[in-house]
């Protein structure tokens, strides 16, 4: 059973960084593409950012040039890091991964618990 679990969120100030990690543990054959999403109080699920396991990634907009994506294929783990945070980033960050978990199965995206970020002087 594959597993996601997200840690790194927490309270910080305006301007300030974070660095979220997503693990992802069990039977995994490969990883097609591993990221973020988040989701404010009152407001639908929406994209932060991707990478896929060509290196292609993709940005939300509204944080292009402040958050960066990676993957450590060897770790099964991404990352975003998180800088100069702003009150409107605050949200719960979920992790998400496309994962194949056998040489005969199609891919499935499968989601961590979340984790909570907190931009607030």
């Amino acid at each position: 059973q594959v597993q996601l679990v997200e840690s790194g969120g927490g309270l910080v100030q305006p301007g300030g960084s974070l660095r979220l990690s997503c693990a992802a543990s069990g039977s995994i054959f490969s990883i097609n593409a591993m990221g973020w999403y988040r989701q404010a109080p009152g407001k639908q699920r929406e994209l932060v950012a991707t990478k896929t396991n060509t290196g292609t990634t993709n940005y939300a907009d509204s944080v292009k040039g402040r958050f960066t994506v990676s993957v450590d294929n060897a770790k099964k783990t991404a990352y975003l890091q998180m800088n100069s945070l702003k009150p409107e980033d605050t949200a719960l960050y979920y992790c998400s991964a496309s994962l194949v978990v056998s040489p005969v199965t199609y891919p499935r995206v499968y989601w961590g618990q979340g984790t909570q970020v907190t931009v607030s002087s």
